[in-house]
């Protein structure tokens, strides 16, 4: 039996957080991992995603350049963008990421963990003691809904969508969030023919929805198919196709079909029946990452707690798990429907905090300031024509900002300044004197405070 003072099971983001902060306080560390160190987002999602988004990003860029676009052929070489991504992903291979850590002394163990009893895991014949705590970070994988034969008959998912070798030439999208809608633009921006299914009104649901329907022009103006307010009723595969059937009897047909509709946490291999805990289902936590009933050793960051489903949550919950192990005072409270969050689109859509509909439905006296950063002096240099918007929600009572909303060129970077403000509850009052630099597209916040200038 080895004996450590922290188990971590995962390796994704989350788990490689807490492992690298525990390990940095003096904590012997042991890191369980089934697949690749480095986890979904490194391999399968987030990174390889953004290597097929770029490309087309930046030539859609170049052609509202005067001056540029002349340059442009339209083009794009296909087989270096896929090796590129290859490249981001290093063909699947973690060995890259094994250095960070042998020079923290972390234990690394491969292979399926799986509970034996408190603070006690077997993997394969090999059974690991924590001293102090075990840290759940399996995170999640796709989850295909109960759509005709849709789980048998083999979709593709994230996964397969993001480290395809191939150039499919015609692709349904089933989704319309933020995985699908990027996923939709990636590959028709790779001359893929792709439709795009929502079965609710408008794409990003969750989003304000100004962003929505800015996305979906850009979408259907790239040549993607959008079909929103139409529910999936049925599927089937034959001779090498797949086929969707929609509600009101149409049916889709295209080489390759993405589900992108929702995800199911890691839970169900994990033996926690073993520590009265339900396989299959989120682990709830509480603000310290505790698990109920097992709060003396047991904590669970990222996707597996089901409190938000982002690579940068699981992170930061990771820090207030580590926290609380090392008996320091910490509590996640900005790790629900207020974390940022961004679709990497063009344009992209960022957002921070409540929308305009959720301040209000909870209580807040809210309303909405909206503002056109394209028609600051630094809009002047973004591409002409290029999509893009502001909005705030301020909460009226308290003069503070609780909602962003950022729709453009490349404002995923800006996102972390109305995160500040949010996050710090700045007066508008106070906020106003962070004076914009000039010419830059962020003198959007004189449009959006001007009715607190003093």
């Amino acid at each position: 039996m080895s004996e450590h003072d922290v188990i971590v099971i995962g390796a994704g983001p989350a788990g490689e957080v807490a492992c690298g902060q525990l390990a940095d306080e003096g904590l012997d560390v042991c890191l369980v991992e089934r697949e690749l160190v480095g986890g979904e987002c490194a391999f399968w999602a987030c990174m390889p995603s953004k290597a097929l988004l770029r490309p087309g990003d930046l030539l859609a860029e170049a052609g509202r350049v005067p001056g540029v676009s002349e340059a442009c052929d339209g083009e794009l070489d296909t087989a270096t963008i896929l090796e590129r991504r290859d490249e981001v992903i290093h063909d699947l291979d973690d060995d890259v990421q094994l250095p960070w850590l042998r020079e923290r002394s972390i234990h690394l163990v491969r292979g399926q963990a799986r509970f034996a009893g408190e603070r006690r895991l077997r993997v394969g014949d090999e059974l690991l003691q924590a001293r102090r705590a075990v840290i759940i970070a399996t995170g999640s994988g796709a989850d295909i809904p109960p759509i005709g034969e849709l789980r048998e008959i083999a979709p593709w998912t994230n996964r397969e969508a993001t480290t395809s070798k191939e150039v499919p030439a015609s692709l349904i999208v089933l989704g319309g969030g933020a995985v699908g809608c990027e996923l939709a633009q990636a590959w028709r921006t790779l001359g893929t023919r792709v439709t795009l299914v929502e079965a609710l009104p408008r794409l990003l649901p969750a989003h304000e929805p100004f962003a929505a329907e800015l996305l979906e022009q850009a979408l259907r103006d790239r040549g993607v198919d959008v079909r929103t307010g139409a529910p999936a009723t049925g599927a089937a595969r034959t001779d090498g196709s797949f086929s969707l059937t929609l509600d009101g009897g149409e049916t889709l047909e295209a080489q390759e079909l993405l589900v992108a509709i929702g995800r199911k946490p890691h839970t169900d291999d994990l033996g926690l029946e073993a520590i009265d805990l339900a396989p299959g289902e989120t682990i709830a936590v509480d603000d310290r990452m505790r698990v109920a009933s097992h709060e003396s050793w047991l904590y669970a960051v990222g996707d597996v707690n089901g409190r938000a489903l982002l690579t940068h949550a699981g992170k930061y919950q990771a820090l207030v798990a580590c926290a609380t192990i090392m008996n320091r005072e910490a509590r996640a409270i900005w790790d629900r429907e207020l974390a940022p969050q961004v679709v990497f689109t063009e344009p992209q859509v960022a957002a921070v905090g409540l929308t305009l509909e959720r301040a209000l439905a909870a209580g807040v006296r809210a309303r909405a300031v909206d503002a056109d950063p394209g028609r600051t002096p630094g809009g002047s240099f973004v591409g002409k024509g290029a999509a893009a918007r502001t909005r705030i929600v301020v909460d009226e009572e308290r003069e503070v900002i609780v909602g962003a909303t950022l729709v453009g060129t490349d404002v995923a970077e800006s996102l972390q300044a109305a995160t500040f403000a949010i996050v710090g509850e700045v007066p508008l009052g106070r906020l106003v004197h962070a004076m914009p630099a000039f010419p830059t597209r962020s003198e959007v916040w004189l449009k959006l405070l001007a009715d607190w200038a003093p």
